[in-house]
């Protein structure tokens, strides 16, 4: 490759982390100074410790956080705090710590999908507000913003279902457009208060403290808006590379600071008086040039809308994850690109995540309300991340990166400790959100234990004394079967009261058993030509981000299957929990639908079980 090629290579790289990585960190600025200063009198001194805040949380938290730290562990490439999860636990001996681990990472997920939830409401409800701004408009009900937020979110949702792959290659030049426009704002209004840039000084923010005392402190769990989505850069690694992530993030950074200095130096010059409702953001666009202020606006919606595509993406790619590792309940997926493994449609989530955005939007009206209940789950997420970090950096006696870690955790407590003042104003709903899917996980986990336990599986060395005597009466039906098992040194109870109650055996009976990997992506297969006569074995081995296609497999190893059968658990128990188990075992897909095994050859044999 030639060095033009790869320079080519590397801008178009960049350009798709501009459009799918930092969408939601990126459209922060429309509501972040504007939040703050709703809870702080715009003095010259709150201004610069603000300011001086936010440099350095974007240094912190997204910078040093994710794209030095977190960046630097990989499972194959990829990232994301289930992977952080992963490469813990497979240096983990004591049972306690992977429990405990295992439980931080549950958390992690929950947090996150919570997070998908507030993300596009705010996002979206923020970009509309700016109608009211439109010259000669005159002012807009509270109503018909909330109108025109919800018919647009349900069109962004409507669409989930044709896959991002056809559109995303215009994400990337709209979001270069949307951080030109942020990077320039702020540049103009910079020139007129140069001033401002002596706020990159950490004295500032230390005064704002000092000044302020303990009501400084809770300004802390809205400065923190301003590095939400920090963890799409880690969680999105494995679907653009890592250094073309850190390389736009370069970008990204210089044009978010210099529009949030641009803001700052705006309140200055409006000075105490100016209404504390005014969004800033706008306010300094119409101010510098009302001719250019609908394009903007148009610009803002636009960007707004691939940040809550991104977060809609990241929560699929949460859930499948969740799926391949037993978490969660099996679900319809749709796999939307021939070429792309992140591009993935699961419909189920799709409408309980429009629901819970239009319960939101209507819940609290304004973004700058919506604002009280976001961070806390960010926050959560940033510091768990980090104390899985600093335990694996500590196994691997990093000694440098361990010391970077507990410094960087030191300040994401804080911030945590800061966001608990959102829970009384709005903020337990991101708990009652994350609540959902871990509720739903921690059913799901442990109902999948309690059937295991009461799994009367048949080790196969007993089953195979029954079933030689069955094959050599030579009453086979002709043709291949399959039998689908956890694995090969295990016959399920639905094989047995096939094979040897009902006596049916095909010429060649194939035992087939598919097991998720601890890195994300790979297919292995093991084939055991004879187990025993007439009986074979395949072990299909899988990375938890992989899409499995079972007939290529079987293709591929030369078996052409005449049947194919799996079993179908009838849970018959008394206690609570187990009754919830069963009921989103009977609403959720079965194995069948997930792998899209052909329909025509299936038989599906029930099995009884008594918890």
């Amino acid at each position: 490759m030639t060095t033009q090629q790869s320079s080519r290579f590397s801008i178009s790289e960049v350009l798709k982390a501009m459009g799918l990585v930092f969408g939601d960190i990126g459209t922060s600025p429309i509501y972040t100074l504007s939040v703050i200063f709703l809870l702080t009198p715009p003095t010259p001194e709150n201004v610069l410790g603000i300011l001086s805040l936010v440099f350095w949380t974007l240094i912190v938290l997204v910078t040093v956080e994710y794209t030095f730290l977190a960046m630097s562990l990989s499972s194959k490439g990829e990232g994301g705090i289930i992977v952080l999860k992963e490469i813990l636990t497979s240096t983990l001996k004591s049972g306690r710590s992977i429990a405990f681990a295992t439980f931080l990472g549950y958390l992690g997920v929950s947090l996150l999908m919570g997070d998908g939830v507030i993300t596009p409401a705010i996002s979206i409800l923020s970009a509309v507000e700016g109608l009211e701004l439109i010259p000669g408009l005159g002012h807009i009900d509270t109503n018909t913003i909330i109108v025109i937020t919800i018919v647009i979110t349900i069109l962004l949702f409507s669409f989930q279902f044709k896959g991002t792959d056809k559109v995303a290659s215009s994400f990337g030049p709209i979001m270069v457009l949307w951080f030109g426009a942020l990077f320039l704002s702020g540049f103009v209004s910079i020139v007129n208060t140069p001033g401002i840039l002596g706020a990159v000084s950490p004295h500032h923010a230390i005064e704002f403290f000092m000044n302020n005392g303990l009501t400084g402190f809770f300004v802390l769990s809205e400065v923190i808006l301003c590095a939400t989505g920090g963890e799409a850069i880690y969680a999105d690694m494995g679907h653009l590379g890592r250094d073309p992530i850190r390389h736009a993030w370069y970008f990204v950074f210089v044009a978010l600071v210099m529009n949030y200095f641009g803001q700052g130096a705006y309140v200055l010059r409006l000075g105490e008086g100016h209404d504390e409702k005014l969004n800033i953001l706008f306010s300094m666009i119409k101010s510098q040039a009302e001719f250019l202020y609908i394009p903007f606006l148009i610009l803002t919606l636009l960007a707004t809308i691939i940040a809550s595509q991104a977060m809609i993406s990241a929560v699929f790619s949460l859930v499948y994850q969740g799926i391949r590792t037993y978490i969660f309940p099996l679900m319809r997926v749709k796999y939307t690109s021939s070429h792309l493994k992140s591009q993935i449609y699961i419909g189920a989530v799709n409408w309980g995540l429009l629901i819970a955005v239009i319960f939101m939007i209507i819940l609290f009206k304004e973004s700058q309300n919506l604002a009280a209940a976001y961070g806390l789950a960010v926050t959560a997420t940033m510091t768990i991340s980090t104390f899985f970090m600093i335990w694996i950096f500590s196994k691997h006696s990093d000694m440098v990166k361990t010391i970077v870690s507990i410094l960087v955790i030191i300040v994401n407590v804080g911030f945590l400790f800061a966001v608990f003042s959102k829970i009384p104003h709005g903020g337990y709903w991101s708990i009652i959100i994350a609540l959902v899917p871990f509720i739903t996980i921690k059913i799901w986990s442990m109902g999948n234990k309690a059937v295991h336990r009461s799994f009367r599986s048949l080790p196969i060395d007993t089953y195979l004394e029954s079933f030689n005597q069955i094959y050599n009466t030579g009453k086979q039906l002709p043709g291949t079967a399959l039998f689908f098992a956890k694995d090969l040194h295990m016959i399920p109870p639905y094989m047995v009261h096939c094979t040897i109650r009902g006596s049916i055996i095909y010429e060649q009976n194939i035992l087939i058993s598919v097991a998720t990997m601890d890195k994300p992506f790979g297919v292995q297969k093991l084939f055991v030509p004879e187990i025993t006569e007439g009986l074979s074995g395949l072990e299909i081995q899988v990375g938890y981000m992989e899409r499995l296609d079972i007939p290529q497999v079987l293709k591929e190893v030369d078996i052409d299957a005449k049947v194919m059968f799996y079993g179908v658990d009838d849970i018959q128990t008394k206690k609570p929990f187990l009754k919830l188990f069963s009921f989103i075992k009977k609403i959720s897909s079965n194995f069948v639908q997930f792998l899209e095994l052909p329909y025509q050859k299936l038989h599906g044999v029930i099995t009884k079980i008594e918890i």
